[in-house]
């Protein structure tokens, strides 16, 4: 037991995901890109990542991203009450090493913009999936949360991409 929870501290540390599999006491699947991809959110091939909780969809980009993107300097996001379009860009990240646009995953109103961002940018690196967010949506058209990825097709989708490069 000790063994397991050590086992299991330490794959958390390192980012690595634990699954118990029948008739085998641990096994861990290492992730390529030892990006962390959670369960419950939907995921764009633009590497942005969307929580849909009753009327209000949150948006932000995912860890593989901010990853790749390396310490971001600088968010330029839209101002509640302007629309976005799923697939098109509402703002840009801006990193040591590149700057890049971001694209919505769904369409819809914006609601409410993540103003910490603007002091502190670095909450995308430290916390995409929580502090990181960067902005909320009224969807206008719920059904495109279906042509999204989930959490197993996105990882996937990670490990090819990063394969090819």
């Amino acid at each position: 037991m000790a063994l397991r929870m050590w086992a299991s501290s330490t794959a958390n540390a390192l980012k690595i995901s634990c699954s118990s599999k029948p008739n085998v006491s641990l096994a861990f699947s290492l992730s390529r890109c030892f990006s962390t991809v959670l369960d419950g959110l939907k995921y764009a091939n633009s590497h942005e990542w969307v929580k849909h909780e009753g009327p209000v969809a949150t948006i932000g980009i995912t860890d593989h991203a901010q990853d790749h993107l390396g310490e971001v300097v600088f968010v330029e996001l839209p101002e509640p009450g302007g629309s976005v379009s799923q697939g098109k860009g509402f703002g840009a990240v801006e990193s040591v090493k590149a700057t890049s646009d971001i694209n919505s995953p769904i369409s819809g109103e914006v609601v409410e913009v993540n103003s910490k961002l603007s002091e502190t940018p670095g909450l995308i690196n430290s916390s995409p999936y929580a502090d990181g967010w960067m902005i909320k949506v009224k969807p206008s058209s719920p059904s495109e949360l279906e042509s999204l990825m989930g959490s197993k097709e996105y990882t996937k989708f990670c490990e090819e991409e990063d394969a090819s490069h």
